[in-house]
Formats: C-alpha cells, sequence, structure tokens
C-alpha cells in the first residue's frame, strides 16, 4: 500500500568570495549563473539545461513549480533567478533563491540515501569550480540561520489520507516537531496539505550530521506510513463499503465530469490514489501519481495550447484527467494487500 510520493534532499550552499543573494547586485547573481553553468558541463549522470525565469513564460515557471524542480521562493527573483535541470529531472539546480544555490535531488519512494548520494554529487562539481562559504564550527553559511550548518534538508512526501480520516494529525504534528521534524504541506512552507499529501523534514541543520538527517526523517517516515497503512487495513475491515463507495464515486466523476477546480481536483485525486494502492480501480499508482501534476493548473494551461476546442481551465482539466485515465487503464483487478512502503 504505497504511501510514499517522492524522497529529496536539497543542500543550501552559497559562493565564499560573494555576498549573499539577498544583498548581491546584478552582476553578482549573473556571477552565479555563469559558475553553475560551467561546473555542470562535465558533471555525471546525464546533461543540465539552464532555465532562466526571465526567459520562461510565467505558465512555464509555474509548471516547474508544479514539478517540484524549483520553488515559489525562485519566482520572486524572476529578474536573475535561474535552474539548472538535468535531463532526467531527478536533479535541479536554483540559482539565486534564497542562496546562491539550492542543489535538490528527487527520487521516488523511501530511498533518502541516493537522493542524499546524488546531490552530494552534484554539489561536489560545483564546488571544483569555486569553494562555498564554510565556518569550521558552525559549518556552511546560508541566508537563514535555520540552514546554517549542514544546510541539508530531508523530506518525504506522503499520502496520508486515513490519518486525515481519523483525525490523527493533530498528535501527529506534536509528536514529529518533539523529534526536531516538521509537516508541511504539498508545496513546503505555508503551503496547504491538498489531498492529505504531507511533506515531513527536519526543522534545523545544525548539530546534527548528514547522516543523522536523513536517518530521522526515514525513521519517522516509516513509522507515519506504518499507521497510515494500518489505518486503512482497519478501515477497509470496519468500513469497506464506505471506503469503497468513496474511491468509486471519485473515480466516476474524474471519468465523466465536465468542469473540475483544483481543489475538487486534490480532494478526487487523493481517493483515486488510494483506490489504486488498495487495488480498487484499474490503474497503478504511477499513473494516478503523474496526474498529480498534470493535472494541475499551469500544466492544464499547457495542454490547452495543445487542444484544438476552446475551452476553460476546468473544463480543460476533465478532458485531460479523462485522456490520461482512458489511455492508462489496466485489466480489471481485485482489492488485496499492495506492498508496503
Amino acid at each position: 500500500m504505497s504511501v510514499v510520493v517522492s524522497g529529496r534532499v536539497r543542500l543550501a550552499r552559497n559562493f565564499a568570495d560573494l555576498p549573499f543573494t539577498t544583498h548581491g547586485d546584478n552582476p553578482q547573481a549573473q556571477t552565479c549563473i555563469d559558475r553553475a553553468v560551467d561546473a555542470m558541463k562535465e558533471a555525471p549522470g546525464g546533461r543540465y539545461t539552464l532555465r532562466l525565469l526571465k526567459d520562461t513564460p510565467p505558465t512555464d515557471q509555474l509548471a516547474l513549480v508544479e514539478q517540484h524542480l524549483i520553488s515559489k521562493d525562485l519566482l520572486q527573483n524572476h529578474h536573475s533567478g535561474a535552474a539548472l535541470i538535468r535531463d532526467d529531472e531527478q536533479i535541479s539546480i536554483m540559482i539565486n533563491e534564497e542562496d546562491h544555490l539550492r542543489i535538490q535531488a528527487i527520487v521516488k519512494g523511501l530511498d533518502l540515501k541516493t537522493a542524499a548520494r546524488e546531490a552530494f554529487e552534484a554539489e561536489e562539481a560545483l564546488e571544483r569550480i569555486h569553494h562555498f562559504s564554510f565556518d569550521p564550527q558552525l559549518g556552511y553559511l546560508t541566508s537563514c540561520p535555520t540552514n546554517t550548518g549542514t544546510g541539508l534538508r530531508a523530506s518525504l512526501m506522503l499520502h496520508l489520507p486515513m490519518l486525515d480520516r481519523f483525525k490523527q494529525m493533530g498528535s501527529v504534528n506534536q509528536s514529529v516537531a518533539k523529534l526536531g521534524l516538521t509537516l508541511r504541506g504539498i508545496y513546503g512552507e505555508g503551503s496547504e496539505a491538498l489531498g492529505s499529501v504531507y511533506q515531513v523534514s527536519n526543522q534545523v541543520t545544525l548539530g546534527r550530521t548528514e547522516q543523522d538527517i536523513v536517518e530521522a526523517v526515514t525513521v519517522v517516515g516509516k513509522q507515519l506510513i506504518a499507521m497510515e497503512i494500518k489505518l486503512r487495513l482497519k478501515c477497509l475491515q470496519t468500513h469497506g463499503t464506505e471506503l469503497r463507495d468513496t474511491i468509486l464515486r471519485s473515480y466516476g466523476l474524474m471519468r465523466y465530469a465536465v468542469s473540475m477546480d483544483e481543489k475538487e481536483l486534490m480532494q478526487h485525486w487523493s481517493n483515486l490514489r488510494l483506490g489504486a494502492a488498495l487495488k480498487l480501480i484499474p490503474h497503478t499508482l504511477e499513473d494516478i501519481d503523474k496526474l498529480l501534476t498534470t493535472a494541475q493548473d499551469a500544466h492544464v494551461r499547457q495542454y490547452m495550447n495543445r487542444l484544438a476546442q476552446s475551452v476553460d481551465v476546468k473544463e480543460a482539466r476533465c478532458l485531460l484527467i479523462q485522456e490520461t485515465l482512458t489511455r492508462t487503464q489496466k485489466p480489471s483487478v481485485s482489492p488485496g494487500d499492495a506492498e508496503n512502503e
């Protein structure tokens, strides 16, 4: 019953000989871009493409946010903000966000160790060009004090509909906070947990090693996964008919609705993902997870540009969803136990 949507490790780094981005002028911002581009030309793992925000249409910028390749904070620096994105989209390097560089690696599933390894390989390639700002006692120096130290944020994006349904997220939040971690919404700090999608991550990076942070987030992630799966099984046993009805009603709406806003999308997407995990609908988790990105506003607007007919965003969203579900439908399946993840 897969609960994990994705895992991410992000490193905050600043060049030692340049002021922090918040105090840098445009030539210094361009220097950060030039250095990053030069460093990643020979980097392992694949080719990187530079995306300058000033040359990227607003819809395409928001689409990158929906893919979690850049942050909403980077959009605030649209004159000098940029991103280097590896072709497989598992690595992206935000340039001139809050820090000179934000190096992030995204993986499927629970494997934060692999994400950390990928992020550190990218960091090593970048540091071959110029040294990063580092203090022997404090660690890596960053624009925000909460990132000083390792500069590492590890996070797991989890789908927790049963913890929401049984109103346990309040106590979960308190327990996680005691461990120095935090739960945030789908786009991190300040965002709403739409579709019961939460990010669990470390709050501070000072005083803990990189390995400690990755391990702590992984351990708490596994605990939340176990809690969610236990509640799913309980709900199947005690409210099975009601649960199936909720999932299949959402499936019907996603297949046949003609207009749907983003908030309603997330509600029904959450039910569909639960249905896929419980093998109640003829689609894989991977198929449903892709909809989490492709059915959001910016991606829908990109889809509208390819449509021959004139429709609004809500109508286009339904056409995209129905096209996707028709294309990815698998032979009928019976409810059963899915693998724990």
